[in-house]
């Protein structure tokens, strides 16, 4: 049972953070909007930034043995989310009803969850977690 609802969350995470990809890569027009807001005239670089490491955080996640790095990494992307949707962006951004950032918050609970259930993996400090 437990290994099916790591694959959930793990599904979860990277569904999540991959969906968005396609517009953080094209530079559609609503992600250029929120990452001037955030980055200001370094938007692209923030923005495709953005999108390389939730990309290789959501293909972590699936890497056996460095599944607590994807969760790290996850996790601290969406720290970062949150903290520009409670610092900058708004709860709400562009009339979404505050998809994002409700997405950012399940993301992140995703991430916590795993990095916990992965924590003996963590070099160095996993033996003594």
């Amino acid at each position: 049972m437990k290994k099916y609802i790591l694959l959930i969350l793990k599904l979860i995470a990277a569904i999540m953070m991959l969906q968005t990809l396609f517009f953080k890569f094209t530079g559609a027009q609503e992600s250029i909007d929120l990452f001037t807001k955030i980055a200001g005239s370094n938007e692209a670089y923030m923005r495709i930034g953005t999108g390389v490491f939730e990309l290789i955080a959501s293909i972590l996640l699936f890497t056996p043995k460095k599944t607590w790095l994807g969760a790290l990494l996850t996790t601290g992307l969406m720290t970062g989310a949150i903290m520009s949707h409670l610092t900058i962006l708004g709860i709400e951004h562009d009339g979404d009803g505050g998809t994002l950032f409700i997405c950012a918050i399940i993301t992140f609970i995703s991430g916590i969850i795993l990095l916990i259930f992965n924590r003996k993996s963590i070099p160095i400090v996993g033996n003594k977690l």
